[in-house]
């Protein structure tokens, strides 16, 4: 029995100090090495791949920009071009009814040129016929319409029509001799040119 304790005791000595684990830990420290290697979780991307995914999105975000941008522009101009159409609704939605009515002045200021004479029936036609066209033409003109009549004047062929041109003492040539039947704008847009007769 002696002789197993002292053999025991001798391989106990022999062991190298060195390479004997440290008190309290079973394995060597990690290096500097390991360390590192284990700081990396196994799912992070390099930086050249975040610089990549930062680039697509912000191209991505420009693109959606430029889509926002684009967008209100067009409601911009949608709002516009509404207004424009509104406003010339307002404008020229009478030009159909204004139309209409015209033939029907014509006609009063053509009754009121032929009535001539002095019977006392007479002259109170006229004054009827005179009142009905100054009513007349009162409201036409508090809705815009414009009476052309350019007798006397240069002709200007965007409001009138030359129905014949004709040799005239004392006229400037291209002046309105006479004027066949008076044209008619609504809010400076022409609904009816006159017919005028033109000097040479």
């Amino acid at each position: 029995m002696s002789g197993n304790k002292d053999t025991s005791t001798a391989s106990l000595a022999e062991v190298d100090p060195d390479t004997a684990p440290a008190s309290g830990k079973g394995a060597q420290e990690p290096t500097d090495e390991t360390s590192a290697t284990t700081a990396e979780a196994p799912g992070e991307l390099s930086v050249e791949a975040l610089k990549k995914q930062l680039e697509e999105a912000r191209r991505i975000a420009g693109d959606h920009w430029e889509a926002v941008l684009r967008g209100r522009a067009e409601l911009e101009n949608l709002r516009k071009r509404s207004e424009r159409e509104l406003e010339n609704a307002h404008k020229f939605g009478l030009e159909r009814i204004v139309s209409e009515l015209l033939p029907v002045k014509d006609s009063l200021e053509l009754g009121l040129a032929a009535g001539d004479g002095d019977d006392a029936r007479v002259v109170k036609l006229r004054q009827g016929m005179e009142l009905t066209l100054k009513m007349l033409g009162a409201a036409l003109e508090k809705f815009g319409v414009t009476e052309i009549n350019p007798e006397g004047k240069e002709f200007n062929p965007e409001y009138h029509q030359a129905m014949t041109v004709q040799e005239a003492d004392g006229q400037a040539s291209n002046s309105v001799i006479s004027v066949i039947q008076k044209g008619y704008s609504l809010n400076d847009r022409l609904i009816r040119p006159a017919l005028v007769i033109v000097a040479k």
